[in-house]
């Protein structure tokens, strides 16, 4: 779908600030969604964004809508394994059973399929299923010695089911493979490492500095936002959540194939 221009050049500002924001501030990226909701819900890309945000604030019922309205837009099965979370996220972790044994998940690419089977796994966790879930996670791409994006969470997903399990030594080895194929910091298996090893980190300077004077906090950053022009749209605050597509946004269209 098209746009014209200056509501095209709003709609990706928006979308730009929401990307930006995701990580550091998942409110405020969350608010900016809202914002492209209101100027464009018709186009996919603007869906998937607000989908996206609205998972980081755990608004897993208004993700799942936002992910399927995209779905139906395009076609595409990409955003099938975060739809399956949002099912364990509303505490349904069968629907995302179910949905680990669609048709779908065979058209993934194989990072699409590795972040399936930590769904899956995770469901099975939820389902008290520990066992269950440490083989789920037992796969080609967990044995193999190569090192890809998704390949520090797999190793520590299966490190800590079978920490869980009560499988300390081999969990302990795990988490060695998920550190040493982590070096972005994506997890945080060094400490769970050290706590493994009854390390305990102490801050010798405690609540103040050599000085006896309060360590002051950190400055906050700048707003992300200053950079960039302010949107046509004031404040997510006064959207009308009934100008969207109100159709496309339940996520209660019935249960998942099994």
């Amino acid at each position: 779908m098209s746009l014209p221009k200056t509501l095209a050049e709003d709609v990706a500002r928006n979308l730009v600030m929401v990307a930006r924001l995701l990580d550091e501030d998942p409110e405020q990226a969350y608010a900016y969604s809202r914002i492209a909701l209101r100027l464009a819900s018709r186009v996919a890309a603007v869906r998937e964004a607000a989908g996206f945000a609205a998972y980081a604030t755990q608004k897993y019922a208004e993700a799942l809508a936002e992910f399927r309205a995209s779905r139906r837009m395009t076609g595409s099965v990409e955003l099938w394994p975060v739809m399956a979370d949002c099912e364990r996220g509303l505490g349904r972790p069968e629907r995302a059973m179910a949905m680990a044994g669609e048709p779908e998940v065979q058209k993934l690419d194989k990072a699409g399929q590795v972040e399936m089977r930590l769904v899956a796994a995770g469901a099975r966790r939820d389902m008290g299923q520990i066992d269950a879930a440490i083989v789920t996670l037992q796969s080609s791409e967990l044995a193999s010695s190569a090192v890809h994006p998704w390949t520090p969470r797999l190793r520590y997903a299966y490190a800590d089911a079978l920490l869980a399990a009560g499988r300390e030594d081999e969990a302990r080895e795990w988490f060695g493979k998920a550190l040493e194929a982590d070096k972005d910091g994506s997890t945080d298996a060094s400490d769970r490492l050290a706590e493994l090893d009854g390390v305990e980190f102490v801050d010798v300077l405690g609540d103040d500095d050599e000085d006896g004077a309060p360590v002051s906090a950190p400055a906050a950053p700048a707003d992300a936002a200053d950079d960039v022009e302010a949107p046509v749209v004031a404040a997510a605050d006064d959207l009308d959540d009934d100008d969207l597509d109100d159709d496309e946004d339940d996520d209660e269209d019935g249960p998942v194939k099994a």
